[in-house]
């Protein structure tokens, strides 16, 4: 990303940059390339603590790319290119000293089709803490493991088949897992890519009720394609289009009272 001191610009109505205090994730005038194709152009916005944040928009428009973005997920893409700033508690993320491994603990991911690990269920949680050197005996392994299956609200569930494979859980209960598996390196953001998409209406509902407990105690950002799920779980909503962050409020404002026309259109159903 380059290093460049570019001028933050004037928001546009809609957009809004905090001016009290710093934001948890601040982005400036961000630009995402893959080879000749401009996917992100100049993406500014700021990320409060302890709040949903959701990333709605038509298919191709730019929210999983603009998510990715913020835990380095795209620099696995040899032909993406990024520029401008994305800082979390104002440290730049695509400075060169970050360590990138330390980075996707501070921000975990979870993706839109449950990937548990190969394992047995406790060694899906076990093992991030354990490569990240976080416990240091086993008793407190075994506690990690448990706290973090009940915050992701799955260990009344599972506590008797701790030696059983992720795999055989059900979706829903595989993408809890995996939601435990990422609170388990204790990040302070959790990226969330259409978590639901895959999922029943029942298991979807358990994953917002979730969601929304969660959020007393960390960063989320969703992306998803549902409006009606982007107004139940969030806090803020950020409205992409063809790669332009077209409107960026409050979810209930933007909703109700979006003060873009592109935005107006997309969330009564006339496109998208």
């Amino acid at each position: 990303m380059s290093t460049e001191q570019r001028p933050v610009p004037t928001p546009t109505i809609g957009i809004p940059l905090m001016t009290d205090g710093t934001p948890k994730v601040a982005a400036r005038n961000v630009n995402v390339y893959y080879g000749d194709k401009h996917a992100i152009r100049d993406v500014s916005m700021d990320i409060s603590q302890r709040e949903v944040t959701a990333f709605i928009g038509p298919s191709g428009c730019g929210k999983s790319t603009f998510l990715r973005c913020l835990n380095r997920m795209n620099d696995t893409i040899d032909i993406c290119r990024i520029d401008g700033r994305i800082a979390i508690d104002d440290r730049d993320i695509y400075d060169r000293k970050m360590d990138v491994v330390q980075l996707r603990a501070l921000v975990g991911m979870v993706f839109q089709k449950p990937n548990p690990f190969p394992k047995s269920i406790f060694e899906n949680i076990a093992y991030g803490p354990r490569i990240h050197g976080l416990v240091d005996h086993k008793s407190d392994l075994d506690q990690l493991v448990q706290s973090s299956l009940e915050r992701a609200g799955l260990w009344k569930e599972v506590k008797d088949r701790l030696d059983q494979p992720g795999t055989g859980l059900s979706g829903g209960q595989q993408q809890r897992l995996c939601i435990a598996r990422a609170i388990a390196v204790q990040p302070e953001i959790i990226l969330m890519d259409e978590p639901c998409s895959a999922l029943d209406p029942i298991a979807t509902s358990i994953v917002e009720d979730l969601i929304d407990e969660l959020r007393a105690s960390y960063t989320i950002v969703i992306v998803t394609h549902s409006m009606s799920q982007a107004a139940r779980v969030s806090q803020k909503t950020a409205f992409f289009h063809l790669g332009d962050l077209v409107e960026f409020d409050e979810t209930e404002k933007l909703f109700t009272n979006p003060q873009e026309q592109r935005t107006q259109d997309y969330v009564t159903g006339r496109f998208g």
